[in-house]
């Protein structure tokens, strides 16, 4: 904050009222603190001693959210800005930064990908990523759907040939992998298999067609269209006919985030027995292109009887009536009459639900660190920072923003249908309602950043005890069920010791070797039971085969965090009552109970061997035909003394009922392993 003066102070030895009085008046931030020196509340305001005074005010004190508030904070800081702009900015950043319980923290956001093209490297590629850097690549996005980016980005494999692998371009390889072979990529990799003339225009056709640029591409793919048919080059032309075919194609197709009017983001919400689900509908181009969800659920006393904190600063925002939809009603049609409703929810507990304290919240931590907003934001209801948040996502767009709270007509008609829709997300999330087998895949899908709909998942457990008996497990889950014909049990033979990562690396070779040899199709997603350095030794397995884009994750225990290979910088954090973790947990804890009791099967016959060992006259190769013979040691201690004697001889024979015979007496029974 270049034009801010920032001033941070901590007040000791005097007590909260004291300090209070002590406060400047300029605008700034100020964070309340308990008794263990935890932030449990930040707030902003134009003038900080005016403001929080207020809270010491009888009025206030009757709020339950601030009373609960006064009673646990022992201290306050404050942080003094310029204007009320970089207050607003500040206020995002710490309660981002520090998560006080006592304000709305923004939760099950999930964040769209971008198509990134590396321009920093000696050969550009191209990546499907969801975090910004400033690395000197170029991004392009956000991408709604999901799965357009994964879309695009195999395209540009296809017809541009500019790929997206892990194979370092800053030097040459003896050999191309398979994506060239395929005709997918040019080949930098190995020296005269392209130029760099070669590929830097190719990068720059990619480049015309992220930007949206299909008139300049395609006149350039015309005119060398024409001078490779003229030179003869006739496979050359061909290939740059079919790119300019795609280019036709994809411009009915493509929805990247513009900047025209009729980009918006609408939102609606339900509010019902303490816990809130909000819908955010992305339109673009005038047609809605994705949704996203939201969901609080223990809501912290912030959510409630907010109202009375939000006076002092409500005389700024135009009075407006919120209009929320029977929950009974059918979604209305565009241009239908719409009743009149209540400005806030009442809970069974008698506390209010301030919508417009909720949304000031909620909007400030979705768009304030945002690269892309679109030109109008739609919420059921007004709120007091409305126009200057505008005014600030304006400032950092370089283009007018406007931020509305509709009262009739079709804006306030797509509010309220979005409204409906937050009603339905609600009762799926908090009535126990399971999705359907699609909309797991899906959201599978999207939220492990796969190119396919996982249909077919195999997932791989470790199993020993300090080394001894390794073995290992492979479950499958195939539409929507676990397959349990298709499990199979690994021993490991090339590890000896305590090494799960060596383990891993043998049983995925072993595995896909075997479906390689017998041209048998690949799972949708393999799933290692582990952290990263299961992963990456999966990875290193399948590499060895010649393997390298088969989708591969991870689970972590205890965390429960989901690494996908090549983006272990950016894990996946579920929220603890998603369908998809809950789907991931379901197929990792069944690989361990497989792999456990797998374990336990190969203990129990070595402890059982090693006990037809301690008998004297038994032998191992003794031992392997009575087993053989018998099936089990049950089998041996049933036996008849001719039926042992048809096997071993007549001492051994008497030595081994004799053994059997005097457990009961001498031995004691066999501790219950769980």
């Amino acid at each position: 904050m270049p034009a801010s003066t920032l001033r941070y102070r901590r007040f000791d030895g005097m007590d909260l009222l004291q300090k209070i009085r002590t406060l400047p008046t300029q605008p700034g931030c100020y964070l309340y603190k308990n008794a263990e020196g935890e932030v449990i509340y930040v707030g902003k305001a134009k003038n900080l001693r005016a403001r929080v005074r207020s809270y010491f005010l009888d009025a206030s004190q009757a709020n339950a959210k601030t009373g609960s508030l006064m009673r646990e904070a022992v201290d306050v800081e404050y942080i003094t800005v310029a204007n009320e702009h970089e207050a607003l900015a500040l206020e995002n950043n710490l309660i981002k930064q520090k998560k006080p319980r006592f304000n709305i923290l923004l939760r099950d956001d999930k964040t769209y990908p971008y198509i990134k093209l590396t321009m920093g490297d000696r050969y550009p590629k191209v990546f499907v990523t969801r975090k910004l850097r400033k690395d000197g690549s170029l991004y392009y996005g956000p991408y709604f759907p999901g799965n357009l980016a994964y879309r695009l980005v195999d395209l540009i494999h296809r017809s541009f040939l500019i790929p997206s692998c892990k194979v370092d371009l800053s030097r040459y390889h003896p050999r191309a992998c398979l994506q060239f072979y395929i005709k997918r990529c040019l080949g930098p990799c190995v020296e005269d298999l392209t130029t760099p003339e070669i590929y830097k225009e190719a990068v720059r056709d990619v480049q015309l067609f992220l930007e949206g640029k299909p008139n300049e591409l395609e006149q350039s793919l015309t005119r060398r269209m024409g001078a490779a048919a003229e030179a003869e080059q006739f496979e050359l032309a061909a290939r740059l006919r079919d790119q300019i075919v795609t280019v036709h194609q994809m411009q009915d197709k493509q929805r990247i985030a513009t900047t025209d009017n009729e980009d918006a983001d609408v939102f609606g919400y339900h509010f019902e027995n303490e816990m809130l689900a909000v819908n955010l509908f992305h339109m673009r181009n005038g047609k809605i292109v994705d949704r996203r969800d939201f969901f609080w659920e223990e809501l912290p006393e912030s959510l409630m009887d907010m109202a009375a904190e939000t006076a002092s600063e409500a005389d700024e925002a135009e009075t407006v009536t919120r209009m929320e939809p029977d929950p009974t009603m059918a979604a209305p049609e565009i241009g239908e009459g719409l009743p009149v409703m209540q400005h806030s929810a009442v809970s069974e507990l008698g506390g209010a639900f301030s919508a417009s304290a909720f949304f000031s919240a909620l909007l400030k931590q979705l768009y304030l660190d945002q690269v892309y907003v679109p030109r109008s934001i739609l919420v059921p209801v007004a709120f007091p920072d409305r126009a200057l948040l505008a005014e600030i996502l304006g400032e950092r767009t370089g283009r007018r923003v406007k931020i509305l709270a509709p009262q009739r007509g079709d804006k306030r008609s797509l509010v309220d249908l979005v409204c409906q829709n937050a009603k339905q997300s609600y009762d799926q999330r908090f009535r126990v309602l399971q999705p359907s087998i699609k909309a797991t895949q899906e959201a599978l899908q999207d939220a492990l950043m796969l190119e396919e709909l996982p249909r077919r998942i195999e997932c791989f457990d470790i199993s020993h005890i300090q080394g001894a008996e390794t073995v290992a497990s492979m479950v499958v889950w195939e539409d929507g069920a676990m397959k349990k014909s298709d499990y199979r049990k690994f021993q490991v033979k090339t590890v000896s010791g305590v090494d799960d990562f060596a383990s891993m690396r043998e049983v995925i070779q072993r595995r896909y070797k075997r479906l390689l040899e017998e041209k048998k199709p690949f799972p949708s997603l393999i799933l290692i039971d582990g952290g990263l350095g299961q992963l990456h030794a999966a990875y290193a397995a399948l590499e060895e085969i010649g393997v390298t884009l088969q989708p591969l994750a991870s689970i972590a225990k205890r965390e429960e965090i989901i690494y996908v290979h090549g983006q272990e910088n950016e894990p996946v954090v579920l929220d603890r009552r998603s369908p998809v973790l809950h789907l991931v947990q379901k197929i990792r804890d069944e690989s361990h109970r497989f792999a456990v009791t797998y374990h336990r099967k190969r203990r129990q016959m070595r402890d059982r061997d090693s006990e037809l060992l301690a008998i004297p006259g038994v032998g191992p190769r003794t031992r392997q035909r009575l087993i053989e013979h018998f099936g089990s040691i049950r089998g041996i201690k049933q036996a008849t003394p001719d039926a042992l004697t048809a096997v071993v001889n007549a001492t051994t024979a008497e030595r081994i009922r004799s053994h059997f015979a005097a457990e009961p007496e001498n031995g004691s029974p066999l501790p219950v392993l769980n």
